[in-house]
């Protein structure tokens, strides 16, 4: 319609580098087009109820049974991941860099603080989400902030809430790199995320560091309100047309739905970047781009440190792609066969149980019932038969068995991760010895997960600390007493040099196969030779197996703490025997005098030994 047609480019202002980092982010993000492909496929898969739902469906059976094997080796790696991450209450370790770092208050301090920043619910919630995106897509992203939660309550003056580093979630399919940068660290990162525009305004204002740049935040916000006031308003009847492909906004049919919704898009670039027209080069900038085209905020990270604190981890690595691939993604194909044999097992016995009948010649007079004791009436050169099916086919359940087996094996979770033995006699050490050479796909890939996301985020949400805190008082339980204690911490107690080493995943097979060879080696001939005996320090041993054990948080192991408790438990016993003597010595049929009663009894009757009272003769 003439005169109803308006380009984009006349109702907004474009900022060039908004619009340079809108680029970036359409361009890798079609680059993965194919892989977020294969993670909807995937999470059909895993979800789904029957094949209609997946690429099965598309075969051509009247069963449409799913054999959930993608969703049980799932939960089955999420179980065993998390139960591997925090087998015990204390699993974090401090590593001082000089001796002053390592003074036993200051290292209580930060253990302590940190364990009750973990102990908040929303800690390991967003654990439990980062693992199964490491399980789900291979690949899980990670970011702390520093939140204010706190609220006075206005009757009793005390502030509720929590204060503190919180660790976020990126999700996979809202971050795009450059995927062939050298590593993750140096390749620039731009993450999407969708808000209402009260939001927005809120974390512009709290991502601000100056007047200036709060200012700035501000005039965009009243600039975006005023494109979708304009859209909504005076360019109602107006056909919009867009310009460029990074104005189509993921989610929204088009660019003028998303203005006239009420959300806004936040396009959040980390990294060092090169703006052409003015030949800068900025390092280690954040920048936020609001509806792919405007500025809201140019800023430095706000880290203390050089590294910009956004975290990842992949489960499968490629070389020269840092997209890595997930535990499911080489199954998909296996659970499609899989499905594939069950439903073609399930027609076939319903073909063996209700055949199809083939009729020759002049079948009937009139049609007939087919069911038992019916009665079919043909002429000479009629019949009525059965075309079964061969039997045979139904003899699939062992290759579906080897099939799930396979797939357990290939996202290295092996079956006796689940409680089930191999077959074979096998003594306890042989046992923990193949259990321990199959989870090593397990153990390795929880270990990277460790490493490269709670250590490195338990680390940045201490510098966070370190940088914010004013004081806090947190919550302490006595490893010794079980008693609960609250202590006050204040950023002086968290000013060390050193690192957080969480030690759990690393070392659970390891003390698992150390605590078995040293049973191993107790009961054989080699521990009761005494000539070998002689040459092994029994504390040290005692030390070693409260280690493996973690039982250090007991104060079990005190030097020959066992020759005093001998000893005491000695001195009961011979006090307790000495006692038994006495009362065995005593003249039979005497009551044992009680040094309550003023008065000797004997048989019953005061007796004359005593001083009597006053009214009462002597036997009575």
């Amino acid at each position: 319609m003439a005169g109803k047609v308006l380009q984009l480019k006349q109702l907004i202002k474009e900022d060039q580098l908004g619009s340079a980092i809108a680029n970036f982010w359409q361009t890798w993000n079609i680059g993965r087009q194919s892989k977020l492909a294969e993670w909807n496929e995937l999470r059909r898969y895993v979800y789904a109820t029957d094949t209609t739902h997946t690429t099965a469906g598309k075969l051509p059976w009247s069963n449409s049974t799913t054999l959930p094997k993608l969703t049980q080796i799932r939960d089955n790696l999420y179980a065993n991941y998390l139960a591997a991450m925090f087998p015990k209450r204390r699993w974090l370790n401090w590593e001082g860099t000089t001796a002053a770092d390592e003074q036993k208050e200051k290292v209580e301090a930060i253990k302590n603080y940190m364990m009750w920043v973990v102990e908040q619910p929303e800690y390991k919630n967003t654990i439990s989400k980062l693992v199964l995106d490491f399980i789900d897509y291979g690949n899980c992203f990670a970011t702390t902030e520093w939140v204010n939660e706190s609220q006075e309550d206005p009757r009793t003056g005390i502030k509720l809430g929590y204060t503190g580093p919180r660790l976020v979630r990126i999700a996979p399919q809202d971050m795009v790199m450059n995927p062939i940068a050298s590593s993750f660290n140096k390749s620039p990162k731009i993450y999407r995320t969708l808000m209402s525009m009260g939001e927005a305004r809120e974390v512009l204002q709290r991502m601000a560091q100056t007047v200036e740049q709060k200012q700035l935040a501000e005039e965009v916000m009243t600039y975006c309100r005023q494109v979708r006031g304009d859209v909504s308003n005076k360019y109602a009847g107006y056909d919009i047309q867009q310009v460029d492909d990074f104005y189509s906004v993921d989610g929204f049919t088009s660019y003028r739905y998303y203005l006239e919704s009420d959300y806004c898009e936040l396009l959040i670039f980390s990294g060092d970047i090169y703006e052409r027209d003015t030949d800068v080069f900025w390092k280690n900038r954040l920048i936020v781009v609001l509806d792919r085209h405007k500025v809201a905020l140019n800023v430095p990270y706000p880290f203390p440190l050089a590294e910009i604190p956004i975290r990842h981890s992949g489960w499968r690595l490629r070389q020269d792609n840092l997209w890595a691939m997930g535990p499911l993604d080489n199954l998909v194909g296996l659970q499609y066969r899989l499905d594939h044999i069950e439903n073609m097992k399930s027609d076939v016995l319903d073909l063996v149980t209700y055949p199809p009948i083939m009729i020759r010649g002049s079948a009937a007079i009139g049609d007939f019932t087919w069911g038992p004791m019916e009665r079919i009436y043909v002429d000479s050169d009629g019949s009525v038969e059965l075309k079964s099916p061969d039997v045979k086919a139904l003899e699939v359940n062992s290759e579906i068995q080897m099939i799930q087996q396979t797939m357990e094996e290939m996202a290295g979770s092996p079956k006796e991760a689940m409680g089930f033995r191999t077959p074979g006699e096998k003594t306890a050490y042989e046992v923990q010895r193949l259990e321990n050479a199959a989870a090593r796909i397990f153990q390795n890939k929880i270990s990277l997960f460790e490493e490269e996301i709670i250590e490195t985020t338990l680390n940045d949400m201490l510098i966070l600390a370190r940088e914010n805190l004013d004081d806090a008082t947190i919550r302490v339980i006595d490893s010794e007493y079980g008693s609960v204690a609250f202590e006050g911490i204040t950023r002086a107690d968290l000013s060390a040099n050193g690192r957080l080493k969480p030690m759990a995943a690393r070392h659970f097979a390891e003390q698992a196969e150390l605590v078995q060879n040293l049973t191993n080696w107790a009961q054989s001939g080699l521990g009761q030779d005494p000539d070998i005996k002689v040459h092994f320090s029994g504390l040290k041993i005692a030390g070693m197996i409260e280690h493996a054990l973690n039982l250090e948080d007991y104060d079990l192991m005190l030097p020959y703490v066992r020759i005093s408790e001998q000893a005491q438990a000695q001195n009961l016993m011979n006090a307790a025997q000495e006692q038994s003597q006495m009362q065995a010595q005593a003249p039979t049929g005497l009551t044992p005098h009680d040094s309550s009663a003023p008065y000797p009894v004997q048989n019953g009757k005061l007796t004359t030994g005593g001083t009597q009272p006053p009214g009462i003769p002597t036997g009575q």
